[in-house]
């Protein structure tokens, strides 16, 4: 049968001569893999670009219940970026989501709730032309939610508390009885991405070294709860990235 979905390209992968598998994360199918044949070849229908990491892309697909690889009929770009292609930074931060999301997200059914959650985090974050340095951070704690490993917060008090578990998922303000916790800064600033906005990212303040820091508890966070995540090897790329930007001035600053 003949489906129309929109789209969010995972990965590609050549294969033979001209053709490439690329991992799609579709709207009304989940996760799915196509084939699309000739597609290095000059007289192709259609282009490699459509399928770079992440792009929002309006389809027209076969399907096959049961079937591995699936085959697309049309494709064509459903949003194309407007600052992320002209941002070293935005650019270097896409791969990352781009790993993360690939690595993390394998439903091959319907989750809409989750297409259209990242659709629209992407699209703010290609909009969003200076205050996105943090959005990374907070894109990875607002996805634990989609995996099932969103941190606990207690809600009756309005200190902030000192230690973050990450073998828990919750904030305490005594450590735990095992050594997968971080506390002070750490600590402090994911307790506040938790009651961040898309908006309010706008006026959230973390520093170069504050960011690494929060970003290295989400990994580890990430990988005890998610072993098969592994190496993330877009990583490094980023620190460079983002040890060389400025938060809360536009990236080209």
């Amino acid at each position: 049968m003949i489906l129309q979905t929109k789209g969010i390209v995972f990965q590609y992968f050549k294969y033979g001569d001209t053709s490439l598998v690329v991992k799609i994360f579709t709207e009304e199918l989940g996760l799915q893999s196509y084939i699309v044949k000739g597609i290095r070849s000059k007289k192709a229908k259609l282009k490699p670009a459509l399928f770079e990491p992440l792009t929002l892309l309006d389809l027209e697909v076969y399907h096959k219940p049961g079937q591995n690889l699936q085959h697309i009929k049309e494709a064509r770009v459903d949003y194309p970026w407007h600052h992320i292609p002209f941002s070293i930074e935005k650019q270097s931060i896409l791969l990352f989501l781009d790993e993360i999301l690939y690595k993390c997200v394998r439903e091959e059914i319907s989750n809409k709730e989750l297409f259209q959650w990242i659709y629209h985090s992407l699209v703010w974050f290609d909009l969003e032309e200076q205050y996105f340095l943090n959005f990374h951070l907070f894109f990875l704690l607002q996805l634990s939610r989609f995996l099932g490993f969103y941190p606990k917060m207690d809600t009756t008090s309005d200190e902030i508390p000192g230690v973050f578990d990450l073998q828990d998922a919750g904030f305490s303000a005594h450590r735990p009885f095992h050594p997968y916790f971080t506390e002070g800064v750490a600590a402090q600033k994911l307790f506040v991405l938790m009651q961040t906005s898309t908006e309010s990212l706008k006026t959230l303040h973390i520093s170069t070294k504050e960011r690494r820091l929060v970003l290295d508890t989400l990994l580890t966070f990430y990988q005890l709860h998610l072993p098969e995540l592994g190496k993330i090897k877009s990583l490094n790329v980023l620190r460079m990235m983002m040890g060389n930007s400025h938060p809360g001035k536009p990236a080209n600053s």
